[in-house]
């Protein structure tokens, strides 16, 4: 089995039997999109909710708005045909106590932003291990759809 790893800011598109993880999600999101029929999948490892927050605005793969259609296109020219489901992991407060009262985390912005934009595509959410103060990391199985979680604080999730 191949296994791929994304960096942040970072995705890769896969079909078969391969395993494509990211390690170390703190306040970053991973999207994850899986073609159950085609056994086809991606995942992008979302840093920042929008582009406004970036001077580099170059990367697509930075952003949920833009990495959700980058993945789409990427899963289609490998055979994904539809329908496609999300899971989404991470957008954690790692620390929270330096915020001041009432402000918004980005780990929080980055989880909406990142509904926000599977929401634009259509694409549903079938699970998600998101916000606490732990990081995670995620490796996703793309010929099943499994998404196994792994954090110190939590242990093995599987979603």
């Amino acid at each position: 089995m191949t296994e791929y790893r994304v960096r942040v800011a970072d995705y890769k598109v896969a079909a078969g039997e391969a395993v494509i993880a990211t390690i170390g999600l703190g306040s970053c999101v991973a999207i994850v999109l899986h073609d159950p029929k085609a056994r086809v999948g991606g995942l992008a490892h979302i840093l920042l909710p929008a582009e406004s927050l970036s001077r580099d605005t170059a990367n697509p793969a930075k952003f949920p708005a833009s990495a959700v259609p980058l993945l789409l296109e990427e899963m289609r020219k490998v055979g994904s045909r539809g329908p496609v489901f999300a899971k989404v992991v991470g957008g954690a407060s790692m620390f929270g106590t330096l915020l001041p009262d009432n402000g918004v985390n980005i780990g929080e912005r980055n989880v909406a932003a990142s509904f926000q934009a599977l929401a634009a595509a259509g694409i549903p959410t079938m699970a998600q291990d998101t916000g606490g103060d732990h990081g995670r990391s995620v490796y996703f199985y793309v010929a099943d759809g499994r998404v196994v979680v792994r954090s110190i604080r939590k242990g093995d999730l599987v979603l």
